[in-house]
């Protein structure tokens, strides 16, 4: 069965929601739900399982703990997008110096873009 199968497989309420309590979101900077949502987007679309997200993010967890993370929470989303990006790196063909790159030129377009408005990649930093 292919990954693309699975994840049909999935039923609709065994898939993350977005973490709410009883005030909204959970998420403490944008950043955060943005990572979460690229998350459920890649996994829809059949890069992983979710059996393979939570090995993945588990792995990252615990390695962090390792190396000295308290895990007071603080941390989560980092190791949330550390397990992503891993993830991505060792499922498609973008190397981890490209997705180093691709983060650099975001953050160069996000600094330069108006509040509010569409970041833009220039032509030359879209690849």
């Amino acid at each position: 069965m292919s990954a693309q199968q699975q994840a049909a497989a999935v039923p609709l309420d065994a898939l993350p929601r977005i973490p709410v309590d009883k005030d909204g979101p959970v998420f403490r900077e944008p950043w955060e739900a943005q990572a979460f949502a690229m998350t459920v987007k890649l996994h829809e679309g059949g890069l992983f399982t979710w059996p393979e997200w939570a090995a993945a993010l588990s792995a990252e967890i615990d390695r962090a703990q390792a190396a000295g993370d308290p895990d007071l929470g603080d941390t989560y989303y980092q190791h949330w997008l550390k397990a992503l990006e891993g993830l991505v790196v060792a499922k498609t063909d973008l190397s981890a110096d490209r997705l180093l790159s691709r983060k650099e030129a975001w953050a160069r377009a996000a600094e330069r873009s108006p509040h509010g408005e569409p970041i833009l990649l220039p032509e030359d930093e879209r690849g």
